[in-house]
């Protein structure tokens, strides 16, 4: 019989347990993911790359995931719980222009603190004919509704629908500008130079 294995312990001294060892391990497989995803493209990672970057053993990736396709999966379904639970909070209470930019300056600290998920969203979102299309549809509406909630509820004369989409590409495609090519400018010119954009015509 094995021997049993030994908790590793933390620099405090204290026990870590398997949980917490197995959640670590996952959230290590998640970030590889979305670096790796972020750089190459779903097609062109492997699962060799994602264990190699996470530090595990490649049976780790199908232990906690299950496959790939399921692990992408995880991937967007949690990006787009804490996005529009960050979206959500920044509009709470507001209404009109000031629930509009405050979703716009929101989205832009998203894309700022998790450039490669941005990123993932720009490759993944209008591709069809993926297993995940479904996660993929969800992290698209879930997000435009918070904006869609604020156009319908201000500018009823107004298609919530294109118009969240308008203002969550412009915001989306803009912060990803900024960060890649324009990094030196102040996140307030952006959030100005978006809102200009989005706001003027209503």
């Amino acid at each position: 019989m094995p021997a049993a294995a030994v908790p590793a312990s933390s620099s405090a001294g204290v026990v870590d347990s398997p949980a917490t060892g197995r959640r670590d391990t996952r959230r290590a497989i998640i970030e590889a993911t979305v670096a790796l995803i972020a750089d190459r493209g779903f097609s062109a990672t492997s699962v060799d790359d994602i264990a190699d970057r996470a530090g595990v053993a490649k049976g780790s990736v199908y232990y906690n995931f299950g496959s790939k396709g399921a692990l992408f999966e995880t991937v967007l379904t949690e990006g787009q719980r804490a996005l529009t639970t960050a979206l959500r909070g920044a509009a709470e209470g507001r209404e009109g222009r000031e629930a509009v930019g405050a979703l716009v300056h929101e989205l832009l600290a998203q894309i700022q603190g998790h450039p490669d998920f941005a990123k993932v969203l720009v490759a993944e979102v209008f591709r069809t004919g993926r297993d995940w299309q479904e996660s993929i549809r969800q992290v698209r509406d879930e997000s435009f509704a918070v904006f869609a909630e604020v156009v319908e509820t201000s500018w009823p004369h107004r298609d919530p629908s294109l118009t969240a989409a308008a203002m969550f590409g412009a915001t989306l495609v803009a912060g990803l500008e900024w960060l890649a090519f324009q990094p030196d400018r102040p996140v307030d010119e952006v959030r100005r130079a978006v809102l200009s954009t989005v706001l003027d015509p209503l």
